[in-house]
């Protein structure tokens, strides 16, 4: 004979079961928030919430929170504003240190002009200027003075009064274009001008020239002396418009045009 089981409403579930439903009852309240509520009935009132200190918590939680985020906040903008204030700071060193270099340089410039202008000047007035190929010395014999001496019958030249051993200068910038023995002129020194003309410087004791050198006002060409046909140590000189005998002009007239006071 078999036994079945009532199945009468008022059958008391057995512990195991009670266990269970009692753990599954306290995880679901759990996840819901009100476990709270359940294990003590005491809180279970509407401020039962408000005392369990979770809405406090979540307020300063954010607080503190809005508080780093606005400390954050500061420093960053603080670095953004301090690392713009050292970039302009070095575009502004930047921009003086390349304006300064301009400005050294533009200077550089007009002082390297300046000193361009001022050389050429001087070479102008150097190359221009004319000198008395005797220093401190007088004419002792004029031009077109007459004589036996001399074979065309007059003077071609002058004559500078000067000792054997005087020095003898150029009297304007030019070119050599004779340098040696010729003659009754003795040891002599024709220059080509860079104006066009000639100028001859005759009787010297020796030459400091060659043919083919340039020279410059007042440059040593050699020293006077009494070589070639002459009465005693002097400098003849002649100004002429062609390197050839002949071609003499008055030499008086051709320093003093430019400048000499003889």
């Amino acid at each position: 004979m078999a036994f079945t089981r009532a199945t009468g409403k008022h059958r008391r579930p057995s512990r195991t079961k009670r266990t269970s439903s009692r753990t599954v009852g306290v995880a679901t309240l759990a996840t819901t928030g009100v476990i709270g509520t359940l294990a003590a009935p005491a809180f279970a009132g509407p401020s039962a919430a408000k005392q369990t200190g979770l809405t406090q918590a979540v307020t300063m939680g954010d607080s503190v929170a809005d508080q780093i985020d606005a400390q954050a906040h500061a420093q960053r903008q603080a670095a953004e504003e301090a690392a713009a204030r050292q970039a302009a700071e070095e575009a502004a060193k930047k921009r003086a240190a390349e304006q300064k270099a301009r400005a050294e340089a533009k200077a550089k410039a007009e002082r390297e002009a300046k000193e361009r202008a001022a050389r050429e000047a001087e070479r102008k007035r150097l190359l221009n200027s004319f000198v008395s190929p005797i220093s401190d010395s007088y004419v002792s014999t004029g031009y077109k003075a007459g004589g036996s001496v001399w074979s065309s019958g007059s003077h071609t030249g002058i004559d500078f009064h000067a000792a054997s051993g005087t020095t003898v200068r150029a009297v304007g910038a030019g070119t050599v274009v004779e340098a040696g023995f010729e003659g009754s002129y003795g040891n002599q020194v024709v220059i080509k001008m860079n104006d066009g003309t000639y100028t001859q410087y005759a009787h010297m004791s020796s030459l400091s020239v060659s043919v083919g050198q340039s020279v410059t006002p007042g440059q040593q060409i050699g020293l006077s002396g009494a070589t070639g046909n002459v009465t005693g140590a002097h400098l003849h000189f002649e100004a002429r418009t062609s390197q050839e005998y002949g071609s003499d002009m008055d030499p008086l007239a051709y320093l003093r045009s430019h400048g000499v006071n003889v």
